[in-house]
């Protein structure tokens, strides 16, 4: 008998235990900065900073300036945003973002009288809320390529009943480093 009870007690201790959860991964690389080469292309400034929260999500802050006033209506944008990633690798593949959009643009507000149909232009700030869609790419060395579009709805300046910019768009082909 004692034999036995003390089978069972160094079998207790000699097996392997599994545990049911992953063990969590540490994120060493969590900022990255981008550059919108699309609208470098079409005349304009776009910079974003993104902080990696987790594996599948991220928060970042993006800032848009035109160079080239004669193509662009919009005087800056600045956007924030959370990303939801759905890809494998840690904050890379398809991803859905909601986002808040500070937007100045040279919008054309349009009136209709009995007799004419006349428009007028005017510098308005407003601020938008929005979703997109889109993917990103990282290599091993940190190096990364976006592709997303979004659009959202302005919610100020509602006593214009027919103006352009009632909702604005998001959109790019971004490169940049992950460190």
């Amino acid at each position: 008998m004692k034999k036995i009870i003390t089978l069972l007690v160094v079998s207790l201790f000699c097996t392997n235990g599994f545990s049911q959860t992953d063990e969590p991964t540490s994120i060493v690389n969590k900022n990255e900065l981008k550059v919108n080469a699309l609208y470098l292309i079409l005349g304009s400034f776009d910079v974003s900073y993104e902080r990696i929260l987790n594996e599948e999500s991220a928060v970042g802050v993006s800032l848009n300036a035109p160079f080239d006033n004669d193509n662009w209506d919009i005087n800056y944008t600045a956007t924030g945003y959370y990303r939801y990633y759905f890809g494998k690798k840690i904050a890379s593949g398809f991803f859905g973002e909601a986002f808040g959009m500070l937007n100045n643009v040279d919008d054309y507000i349009y009136e209709e009288t009995s007799t004419d149909y006349n428009y007028e232009q005017k510098t308005l700030t407003d601020f938008a809320l929005g979703i997109g869609l889109g993917g990103k790419w990282v290599t091993k060395k940190g190096l990364l390529l976006e592709i997303n579009a979004g659009v959202g709805r302005n919610l100020f300046n509602n006593q214009y009943d027919d103006r352009d910019y009632e909702l604005i768009g998001r959109a790019g082909i971004t490169v940049g480093y992950r460190f």
